[in-house]
């Protein structure tokens, strides 16, 4: 049986004990959801939110939830007359949890998502069920449900365009020049070392490295500036504690900064 190393153990170890059901309440009594209805779009798609509100001092979490939380999942079974549904995260917030960085949302957290229709000229249903866990001191995971026939006439809707506003930059907007990835063997696994040419987000900067693949972990990582250049390095893991291959154009950095998120797809070799 392969060991993992201190690090990687100690991530993984902190994920699941956050992600164990801690209080004997459901998560339908901390948060609530409701969706959101956008209107029309010029391309012919329908703008909607899923709108969860928690209750004071709770927080939910970003789909890359850090070392402690719990990443949401999306189920749209049920739904009528959807083609496609494309989301957009808004920037997230990092948190300190008992010694640990976690990745999400407090109080609330309207997500846009986009919806194409197969038929523009049918009634559009948006019915499924989100995975997601809530925390404060404690965490308790759950389902929540919703089901909604979207509004073909809804106007724009305020609480959706600031939430779309809130996304991070793209690499263009934010003035990234270039983004390697060096690659480096481990005991358990590989190391990533990135490095983003890139104007300065603002303040204290913290990456989000994502593998691109739902079976591989990576680490909370460290980040620092080396001028013009930011570092950030991650060792990932494979959920079957097997070799794995890693392909950088499926790498996903997000970078926080006081100032904005920039969101970068893909690096090369370096």
């Amino acid at each position: 049986m392969k060991l993992l190393s201190k690090s990687a153990a100690a991530g993984l170890t902190a994920t699941l004990c956050f992600g164990l059901p801690a209080m004997a309440q459901g998560v339908g009594s901390l948060v609530q959801l409701e969706v959101l209805d956008g209107g029309r779009t010029a391309k012919g798609t329908y703008q909607g939110a899923l709108h969860l509100t928690l209750k004071e001092g709770w927080k939910t979490y970003w789909r890359a939830p850090g070392d402690a939380g719990i990443p949401p999942q999306f189920n749209w079974t049920g739904s009528g007359n959807i083609a496609d549904i494309a989301i957009t995260w808004p920037a997230p917030h990092v948190f300190d949890q008992n010694g640990l960085r976690s990745v999400g949302y407090e109080d609330q957290l309207v997500l846009p998502v986009e919806i194409t229709p197969k038929n523009p000229a049918k009634p559009v249903r948006l019915r499924g069920e989100m995975d997601l866990g809530v925390c404060k001191d404690v965490c308790v995971p759950g389902k929540l449900d919703f089901d909604h026939t979207v509004d073909a006439k809804a106007g724009r809707n305020p609480a959706i365009a600031a939430a779309l506003a809130q996304r991070p930059f793209s690499e263009r907007e934010a003035g990234v020049v270039n983004a390697t990835c060096h690659l480096t063997p481990t005991s358990d696994g590989m190391r990533i070392e990135a490095h983003i040419t890139m104007p300065s987000a603002g303040g204290s900067e913290f990456a989000i490295i994502e593998p691109g693949n739902p079976m591989l972990w990576a680490s909370q990582p460290e980040t620092h500036r080396q001028g013009k250049t930011l570092i950030t390095s991650s060792e990932v893991i494979s959920a079957s504690g097997g070799p794995f291959a890693l392909d950088r154009s499926e790498v996903r950095i997000t970078v926080l900064g006081a100032n904005h998120a920039v969101d970068i797809q893909g690096c090369s070799a370096g």
